[in-house]
């Protein structure tokens, strides 16, 4: 890089034809001694200035700088004169040297004000154990900060879920008075979508559930010679948790993706602004009747679940463990109904969350077909999480109530 300050083009063309290096001169004056600078400093001259440069450091300090004779000059002789006049020097050479163009002074101060340590300094060895101690610690700090991201994801997510079930409830009111703007055919197809097609899946999974627990009873109550406790073990077990639980969880992730499937792609093609411009409100139409129709279809599957699991059970109870089906109804029927209703409680309140989770993800899905697919997926994980912590919570609140 070379700098030509305030020269005319003939005087930089007879500068740059001349081929002898720059060179450094102490000259007595009034003043004191000043510094004359001449000649060219510019890289194919560096070993020559920088003889010269090292020859002048063992002079006395001058009072003054010349700059007049200054041909060329660029990075390499601006580093060597930044060395040997010092960044004091350099920065006052808008009074010490009023003659120097500014773009010189400016590069000049730039080279000298540039760190000036090239050699690289020996790795200190440090030591194992703080070494291992301070890693562990910014591992801490980093799993700290990412828990602290989550929490706070966890906690937006909380509130707009609460917004968007007041914001539910608030259409569900102001539709309830009005039975003209009941979407009753919206509310059967749902019906259909979310309960009639449902049945094989739920009936077979818990028949097959049922099965497994009258196994794993009897696998442990024969040790004890008390096998005819299993059908107690699948009816308390079926008609109190299992029953609905496992009920919800199919439903959150069979229908819970699908509403979020739903409305992302009406988002995305545009159709839930179409109908905000007609005037149509898609909370009213699109939203209530899937989570109406999930609260009426999630108790009468919950229903059907409990019945499968019972025949499931009472299967394996009659073939492996030879117990007489009049004995295991027998049985069913002294398990007191309270149970059954303790269970049959939940479902409602499992449907709710289901489809607002479901609908609320959907409305969040962007314009591309990843954002959909990635809000569908946060819709059953989120579904399946809030259906398990609450039948826990629920679970410990009978309980405590003797239920």
């Amino acid at each position: 890089m070379t700098v030509n300050g305030g020269r005319s083009a003939s005087a930089e063309a007879n500068a740059t034809a001349a081929t002898s290096p720059g060179r450094l001169s102490l000259e007595r004056t009034e003043r004191g001694l000043v510094l004359a600078v001449s000649g060219h400093w510019t890289l194919p001259h560096f070993a020559a200035l920088r003889r010269a440069v090292d020859q002048l450091k063992q002079e006395p300090p001058p009072a003054a700088l010349d700059f007049a004779g200054l041909a060329d000059l660029d990075t390499a002789g601006a580093a060597l004169l930044a060395a040997l006049l010092g960044r004091e020097r350099l920065r006052a050479l808008s009074t010490t040297a009023p003659g120097l163009s500014g773009e010189r002074r400016a590069l000049l101060l730039a080279v000298g004000e540039a760190p000036t340590e090239t050699a690289a300094r020996p790795a200190r060895r440090e030591n194992t154990i703080i070494e291992l101690l301070a890693r562990i610690g910014r591992a801490i700090i980093e799993l700290l900060a990412r828990i602290g991201r989550a929490m706070e994801t966890v906690w937006r997510q909380i509130v707009t879920l609460l917004g968007f079930m007041g914001l539910v409830l608030a259409t569900l009111l102001r539709t309830l008075p009005r039975p003209r703007r009941w979407r009753l055919t919206s509310l059967v197809s749902q019906i259909e979508q979310t309960g009639l097609n449902a049945v094989p899946i739920v009936a077979l999974l818990t028949f097959m559930v049922g099965a497994v627990v009258a196994f794993l009873g009897a696998t442990v109550l024969n040790n004890f010679g008390a096998s005819i406790y299993t059908v107690d073990l699948v009816a308390y077990s079926f008609m109190r948790e299992f029953g609905v639980l496992l009920t919800a969880i199919m439903l959150a992730g069979r229908t819970a993706s699908a509403f979020t499937a739903q409305l992302g792609s009406m988002k995305a093609n545009q159709e839930l602004d179409a109908l905000r411009v007609q005037g149509l409100d898609p909370i009213e139409m699109l939203v209530l009747p899937r989570i109406l129709a999930l609260m009426i279809t999630l108790p009468m599957l919950t229903f059907l679940a409990v019945l499968c699991g019972l025949i499931g059970g009472g299967a394996v109870a009659v073939l492996s463990l030879d117990i007489p089906t009049t004995r295991f109804f027998d049985i069913v029927s002294e398990v007191p109904l309270r149970h059954y209703l303790v269970g049959l409680s939940k479902a409602p309140f499992f449907a709710f969350l289901i489809g607002l989770i479901g609908c609320l993800e959907g409305f969040k899905a962007g314009a591309s077909a990843e954002s959909v697919g990635n809000h569908t997926t946060s819709s059953v994980v989120q579904s399946i999480f809030v259906v398990i912590l609450l039948d826990a919570l629920a679970a410990m609140f009978f309980m405590e109530m003797g239920w």
